[in-house]
This record gives C-alpha cells, structure tokens and sequence, in this order.
C-alpha cells in the first residue's frame, strides 16, 4: 500500500498510441512529507502521516509537530502502509511514486448539491402527472406505514443535504506520470471540486 496527497486541477483529455481520446483527471500530487510515523508496537498498526501544501500561517503546537526539515505544511493525512521501515521522518514523496498503468483508489470530498429532493437524491421517477395531480408530481408520497408500527422507520430516503461528502472512487487507472511537474493523469473523474484536496492510494480491490 502507497500513497500520496494531491490538488485536483481539472479535467482534460490526451491521446494514447492509437489516436483514441482518453478523459483524464489532472492532480497536482505531492511534494508530500512524512511528518509523523506510526509502527505496530507503538500505535497497533502501521501508518504513515503525510503532509502536503503550503500553510501561511501555523501556531506553536503544530510547527513543533512536524519534524525541523520539513516546510509548514497546511495538510495532514494519514496513510496506512505494510511496512513503516521503508520511511523516515521528513523523506519527501512526489508523483513518482506511482506509475502509468497502475490502479488506484481516490478519496475527495464530493461537490456540494444543497437542498435537493428525493428525484434528485435518490433518483425516485416521482408521481403521475394526471388524474387531478396538480402539484404532486416530484414529491416522495407517502413515508408512513399504519398504526402499526405507526412511525417512519430509520434511514428511509427523504429529502435533504446531498453531496460534500467524504467520497472514494476504485480501481481508477493512471493514464500518464509528469514527476518534473508533479502531476498525475488519472483516467475518469475522481470526486471534489477544481483545488480540493484528494488521497491517492494503491487500489485495495483490483480488478480481476
């Protein structure tokens, strides 16, 4: 397991050998920084803390958090890994610790919808148009049941906040690595808006 903090810059397209249109996601990834080292002993498990981005301004007890080699850094993720040894604290990561072809798992937050209904939340086909129905067309119905239970269960879908949430997209393929510029190509869409910050790391699933 591997992994890297990254800013999502925009979507475009490139070109493979044979001519065909490839939309990728453009991501700023890294320079990172381990800032922090977790081992099994310690801690119960092992993970690395990785830091990533410019900060204008840190107090006291977070510059004395990250180790004296390393810039202030505004973001802090930690990581998972198989084996810590191969770290040290202050090593710097770039984007070339992926490479074209590989597969990988994206985590952003997902762009904020606000307010919406349930045809748009949860795809419902809405009521009938006719028969009188005026003013019921995109509403949920009815969410109640009889007197018994006589309550609206847990969990039923109903209108509310959709979106800005933690989102992780699988087993999406590294089209193209520029290390000069610390950029990484990334087949598809990946979730968040234009600078938001995103976690790259080696696919967990796979595909078979």
């Amino acid at each position: 397991m591997k992994g890297i903090l990254g800013k999502k810059v925009g979507m475009t397209q490139i070109f493979d050998d044979t001519g065909e249109a490839i939309p990728v996601t453009i991501i700023e990834a890294g320079p990172c920084y381990v800032t922090q080292i977790k081992t099994g002993g310690k801690d119960g498990y092992q993970a690395i803390q990785l830091g990533f981005g410019e900060a204008k301004r840190l107090n006291r007890p977070e510059r004395e958090h990250l180790p004296k080699e390393v810039p202030d850094l505004r973001y802090l993720r930690e990581i998972r890994v198989d084996d810590v040894s191969m770290y040290e604290l202050g090593q710097k990561i770039d984007a070339a610790t992926f490479s074209a072809g590989e597969l990988v798992d994206v985590t952003g937050i997902s762009k904020g919808k606000g307010f919406a209904g349930v045809m748009k939340r949860h795809g419902f086909s809405g009521g009938p148009a006719t028969h009188g129905q005026s003013d019921r067309a995109r509403p949920p119905g009815s969410i109640g049941a009889t007197s018994t239970p006589g309550r609206v269960f847990k969990g039923k879908r109903m209108p509310g906040r959709m979106g800005s949430q933690r989102t992780t997209v699988h087993n999406l393929k590294v089209a193209l690595v520029d290390p000069e510029r610390n950029l990484l190509a990334i087949k598809g869409a990946v979730p968040g808006s234009k600078g938001g910050l995103v976690i790259i790391k080696s696919a967990i699933k796979g595909k078979k």
